[in-house]
């Protein structure tokens, strides 16, 4: 067994944090968790565990549940919404076990990341194939979903294998192939810390890689981050979003914006309606600890599984309200900040870094600058950021809240325009104006 790094032990500490905020679902239905064998091709010995709901549909529907590191299948069935839902809708659910040290699943090596390439990905094919050929299951609507370790096979299992999976929803997961390494270890600091950026086409490459010559349709894929996620950092969504847009040949800038919940942000990508190619919803203050009340209730939904359909809610401009109260405010020049954007058509990305030039550390920070007429924010990482246009403020989060002298803090932002691509000229923190790098 391949020893897992220090960063991976600091996720199982994690997790009983995790757990703690998953949802108690204690299905009231007579039909139960049981555990299936010798289902086929099985490379690492994974664990099959099986959720038919006593109003199965004639031709039902197949759900992949895929559970969290230190986690398992019945865990995840008694933790999460997935199997009251099924109840509800007929669908049928498989809950794999990783068992492995640490019970993550793979998805870093070359064979998880290749289609019909072995690892832990061949062992799920081989149970939707189980249930297709002995309950009936429907090949044209098989879904994965998954928390943590599970989100990022969710990721996997889109890439590698779109011909079996119709669409995903990854709750606190990566981009496809963002967690690869070639030296047999199975944890990625640099992926899991959110320091990996790539062009849309190269995340989109990746994906394309992973089944050389397939041309047929690319399924669906609903994303979940928190804004405070310290295990699997918030960068990885906006850099999942960027990845999924490029596989379907999509613009990063969302088709339509709403705020179903307080907390939630919600963009589209391709569609307005609820089964656009790509949904991401941003859930402002949420840690490592996804999903939550409700949230699987709205993978359902994206999936088109629930009887009701598609749901619309109108477009509410997200704000953001501050609950700190910035401190440790560098003397007047003692800050620069570097702006970088990259555009395209009615788009683009802007990259801020703070440096405190100062001799005193910054403690909690807010950085107001005016956005140029006509660009407005859709959505943020390693900051929050309110308004959408005009003059807004971008503020810390709580994991990189203090910045030492001659230290830096970034941040960055999706945003639109209208053509105009010019850049703020003027940059204030905590109320103090910075050298423009």
């Amino acid at each position: 067994m391949r020893m897992m790094s220090k960063a991976l032990g600091a996720v199982i500490a994690a997790v009983a944090l995790f757990v703690a905020g998953l949802v108690t679902a204690s299905p009231a239905a007579t039909a139960s968790l049981r555990e299936v064998t010798n289902f086929g091709a099985n490379p690492t010995n994974l664990r099959m565990h099986l959720y038919v709901p006593d109003n199965v549909q004639p031709r039902p529907p197949i759900l992949v549940a895929v559970h969290y590191c230190t986690g398992s299948g019945p865990a995840f069935y008694s933790g999460t919404e997935f199997a009251s839902l099924a109840d509800r809708y007929g669908f049928i659910v498989i809950y794999p076990s990783a068992t492995r040290n640490g019970a993550c699943f793979d998805v870093s090596s070359p064979q998880a990341l290749t289609h019909n390439g072995g690892s832990d990905p061949v062992g799920i094919v081989s149970m939707v194939r189980y249930v297709q050929q002995n309950h009936n299951g429907d090949p044209e609507r098989v879904y994965v979903t998954g928390a943590s370790s599970g989100g990022m096979m969710t990721n996997v299992l889109l890439g590698a294998y779109p011909d079996v999976f119709k669409a995903g929803a990854s709750f606190m997961g990566v981009p496809f192939g963002c967690f690869a390494t070639t030296d047999g270890s199975e944890w990625n600091s640099a992926c899991a810390n959110g320091a990996i950026s790539k062009t849309p086409q190269e995340w989109g490459d990746l994906v394309r890689a992973a089944y050389p010559g397939y041309t047929g349709p690319r399924p669906r894929m609903q994303l979940w981050h928190g804004t405070e996620d310290s295990i699997l950092r918030y960068p990885n969504f906006n850099e999942a979003i960027k990845q999924w847009t490029n596989v379907h040949g999509l613009s990063q800038t969302p088709s339509f914006t709403d705020r179903p919940r307080p907390d939630w942000v919600r963009t589209r990508y391709g569609d307005t309606g609820g089964q656009a190619p790509v949904e991401a919803v941003s859930v402002q203050g949420a840690g490592h600890d996804l999903p939550q009340a409700g949230m699987a209730a709205e993978a359902i939904r994206f999936f088109g599984l629930d009887s009701s359909g598609p749901t619309t809610t109108p477009t509410v401009t997200p704000t953001v309200t501050p609950t700190v109260t910035p401190t440790g405010t560098p003397g007047d020049g003692d800050c620069r900040v570097g702006y970088t954007m990259n555009t395209w058509n009615t788009g683009f990305t802007a990259e801020v870094t703070i440096t405190n030039t100062g001799s005193t550390p910054v403690n909690s920070w807010s950085l107001t600058f005016t956005l140029p007429g006509g660009q407005s924010v859709v959505s943020a990482w390693n900051a929050t950021i309110s308004p959408s246009s005009g003059q807004v403020t971008a503020r810390n989060m709580s994991y990189n809240a203090t910045i030492a002298p001659g230290a830096s803090a970034s941040f960055g932002f999706q945003g639109s325009h209208n053509g105009n691509t010019d850049k703020p000229t003027e940059f204030n923190l905590n109320g103090v104006r910075c050298t423009a790098a």
